[in-house]
């Protein structure tokens, strides 16, 4: 398969974070949460996939927005677990990887759009 860009990669590298907070969650018996987290944080990644089978600029410029909104959404959920303590572990550093991918999403789209 052709290597599309760093997109790619940490999308794929956020599901996988994602998936080990998600276990710890259901550890915690925090199924609803879990729930929310697990499918965010894994659909960034589905949907930058998506992209790169794009029909079209607007296709490509549309998945990759349904890309960002999940990638908003899991925002929100990491920062409620790093608000409530609900972890033992440190949340920050999966905020911070999530913000990256938001600035790179909207880099994306922006840049995008400017050539439809």
């Amino acid at each position: 398969m052709k290597y599309k860009g760093p997109v790619y990669d940490k999308s794929f590298e956020f599901a996988l974070i994602t998936l080990e907070l998600h276990k710890e969650l259901i550890r915690l018996n925090e199924f609803d949460l879990g729930r929310q987290i697990l499918k965010a944080g894994t659909s960034i990644g589905a949907n930058v996939n998506e992209a790169g089978a794009a029909v079209s600029r607007k296709d490509f410029v549309n998945k990759m927005s349904i890309a960002l909104k999940e990638a908003r959404e899991s925002w929100y959920w990491l920062r409620l677990l790093e608000a409530t303590n609900t972890l033992n572990i440190e949340v920050e550093q999966n905020i911070d990887r999530c913000i990256e991918l938001i600035k790179i999403l909207t880099s994306i789209i922006k840049t995008t759009k400017a050539k439809i």
